[in-house]
């Protein structure tokens, strides 16, 4: 979030021009990722056959909706191994289409610029390196161009030029389950978020 708070003010000029964000979101990310391309990809990198065996063990251990496919949510291997499977994606990004102004977590990812148009245009590439490469699928109701002026809605955040609130679905969650467990430590967790922006109120 510091990051992409970072680049809107580099892309804004502190603010004093329009800032456009393309934002993206893949389609049902972590049931889509494909077994075989993922061992490819860390073959690539890794030369002992152990640990490749042992990881694609535990990779193949999953089994989702269609062979061979898909990744189990919340597990601390998933993240690490969605982090190398859009990696690919990210040395795409930034060194075939040279785009300075890219954001990426997990599966959600922006870009920014002054230009709408140029965003527009990149969407196309995303969505067939995503497809031919990684058999990935960008969410066709969640692609969308928007000033940064307007509000843009980034990891649970919506992120304006100078402050960010809490997503209403995250508040009202929030509210909902401290109804039902407000022990000290849920107290703590929620103040550790709320911490990240503008959210006096909320913290009263």
């Amino acid at each position: 979030m510091d990051r992409f708070r970072t680049f809107a003010y580099k892309v804004s000029k502190n603010h004093t021009r329009t800032c456009f964000v393309l934002k993206c979101d893949i389609k049902k990310f972590f049931a889509s990722v494909d077994h075989a391309i993922l061992k490819e990809i860390l073959a690539k990198h890794i030369i002992d056959h152990d640990a490749l065996w042992l990881l694609g063990n535990i990779i193949d251990s999953f089994h989702g909706a269609r062979p061979g496919i898909g990744l189990p949510l919340g597990n601390l291997t998933s993240q690490l191994f969605s982090n190398i499977y859009l990696n690919e994606f990210d040395q795409f990004v930034k060194h075939v289409l040279k785009i300075k102004y890219y954001v990426r977590y997990a599966d959600d990812f922006v870009v920014l610029s002054r230009d709408k148009q140029e965003l527009g245009n990149l969407i196309s590439p995303f969505r067939a390196f995503l497809s031919e490469k990684l058999r990935l699928t960008l969410h066709p109701d969640k692609v969308f161009i928007k000033t940064l002026s307007s509000g843009v809605d980034f990891l649970g955040w919506v992120h304006f030029p100078d402050h960010r609130v809490l997503r209403t679905s995250t508040k009202r969650r929030m509210f909902k389950n401290l109804q039902h467990n407000a022990r000290p430590e849920v107290l703590a967790s929620y103040r550790g978020l709320l911490f990240h922006g503008n959210t006096y109120g909320l913290k009263n």
